[in-house]
């Protein structure tokens, strides 16, 4: 099925087309059209006349509208999840439970933005004041650009459009090149809803050309950005005065603790080290585990991978699917590979069939090694032997990366400790860093970003604060 560009309410079609391929099988699931600058800079001229309308639209047709999309996309549950695991081969489990988040995002959206309001100030409360009427509001900041990657192709595009749609804003959004039709399936749920404000929605896809065009333009007041540190750096270079965005890479660690429920750790660091192929920026890469319980944790964590299904996406019971691209493969034995090369072991056979490449738990670890030191966006995780928490926490923040953060401890004084003293956006006790909940602030420190996602915070990363003051 073709995807195809929305220059707001208007769908175009192209001559130049592009095929993606599914990463399990090769075939053909999607074909969409190559767009250029010409097409970007068309769109966001639309974007801005519609922000406009979207400015003057009321806070109850909004919501009905990200209701009514939350809705359909209820009812199209299975095709979704479909296209999902056609486009990137994630497990159609998974796939499923992606579409319940966007749901949810979408909703939580509509449910945020009816309770954000500004509030009244003190304009008397310091000597150089005197009593007025004064407050302030939050307005839309006019248009939004949100670029969006491969992993969650529909509900990292949720985050970004619902929370731009809801706060009255009109959106240009760039998605992935590897999802084209998940992302035109779902722009097309809110461009065609009864409650929509027209022309709010553009979508064009592209890689630099279409990208660099979309940040370099002054039109768009926002940039949301969610990928990779070299592009992101390239967008705060280029974008100019514009608020800017940025949920980028991670490194995310783990400390095992001495009083930690061995099971439940292994149990859930195995997930949060080979979910989705551990193709997820807080995927669990580096565990650092106290030496004194350290062969029997590994033993743990090596039997809990085992128990993973790896294979067809299409199977209800795979838990881990394909890698992205062969590029992804190439990477991923290569980080093997040098580790090995440096002193490091496998704790499992390594091995690989096609885009399959089966899970790694990495033995005799040191810091030097590079599979440590830099994000392997692969199903590859590390064990290092640590004498106790303090070493933990200096070689986990010991890192350009700053995203999420876990530790697994009994010990309560330990837990108060690790939320205090560890350096990222995001410390989670008793499970793994890769854990997320859609309402949460979502962000890092450091090279993982800048500013935070969840609908709450995401709205306001959208709005501009006006401040009144009557006499």
């Amino acid at each position: 099925m073709e995807a195809k560009i929305y220059f707001g309410s208007l769908e175009a079609a192209k001559e130049k087309l592009s095929q993606r391929c599914s990463p399990f099988n090769g075939e053909v699931v999607s074909t969409a059209p190559v767009c250029d600058a010409d097409d970007a800079l068309k769109a966001l001229a639309i974007a801005q006349n519609a922000a406009k309308e979207a400015k003057r639209s009321t806070l109850s047709q909004r919501c009905s509208w990200l209701l009514d999309v939350a809705d359909k996309l209820r009812e199209n549950k299975e095709d979704i999840a479909r296209t999902i695991t056609d486009e990137v081969g994630k497990p159609i489990t998974f796939s499923r439970i992606e579409v319940e988040r966007a749901i949810e995002t979408i909703t939580l959206s509509a449910e945020t933005m009816r309770t954000m309001h500004g509030e009244t100030i003190n304009t008397d409360a310091m000597p150089s004041g005197r009593k007025s009427i004064s407050y302030f509001t939050r307005e839309p900041a006019g248009v939004v650009v949100a670029i969006t990657p491969f992993n969650f192709p529909l509900n990292l595009v949720a985050h970004k459009l619902a929370p731009a749609l809801v706060a009255g804003n009109a959106v240009v959004l760039k998605p992935t090149p590897e999802a084209p039709l998940t992302a035109y399936k779902f722009a097309k749920l809110f461009i065609e809803s009864k409650y929509a404000v027209k022309d709010a929605l553009s979508v064009v896809y592209g890689d630099a050309e279409v990208g660099s065009a979309l940040i370099t333009s002054d039109i768009p007041r926002v940039v949301s950005f969610t990928g990779s540190v070299p592009v992101g750096n390239i967008i705060t270079k280029n974008a100019g005065i514009k608020k800017v965005s940025l949920e980028l890479g991670g490194n995310a660690a783990t400390y095992i603790d001495r009083t930690a429920d061995l099971d439940l750790a292994a149990g859930k660091c195995a997930i949060g080290a080979f979910v989705n192929s551990g193709q997820v920026c807080i995927s669990l890469q580096r565990i650092y585990v106290n030496s004194g319980i350290y062969d029997e944790f590994a033993k743990k964590m090596a039997e809990a991978t085992k128990k993973l299904v790896v294979g067809s996406p299409y199977d209800d019971d795979t838990f881990m699917g394909p890698l992205i691209d062969e590029d992804a493969v190439s990477r991923a034995k290569n980080w093997v590979e040098s580790a090995i090369s440096e002193g490091a072991s496998s704790l499992l056979t390594v091995k690989s069939e096609g885009r399959l490449f089966y899970p790694c738990v990495m033995a005799d670890v040191t810091d030097e090694m590079k599979i440590v030191c830099e994000e392997v966006f692969a199903p590859i995780v590390s064990l290092i032997k640590v004498d106790d928490f303090e070493t933990a926490r200096d070689k986990m923040n010991d890192s350009p990366y700053g995203l999420q953060f876990s530790v697994f401890t009994n010990d309560l004084s330990l837990a108060k400790r690790a939320i205090d003293e560890l350096d990222a956006g995001g410390i989670i006790i008793n499970d793994m860093p890769t854990l997320r909940f859609d309402i949460q602030p979502y962000g890092g420190v450091k090279l993982s970003g800048v500013g935070r996602e969840g609908p709450r915070f995401a709205i306001e990363e959208m709005t501009e604060i006006k401040s009144v003051v009557i006499n």
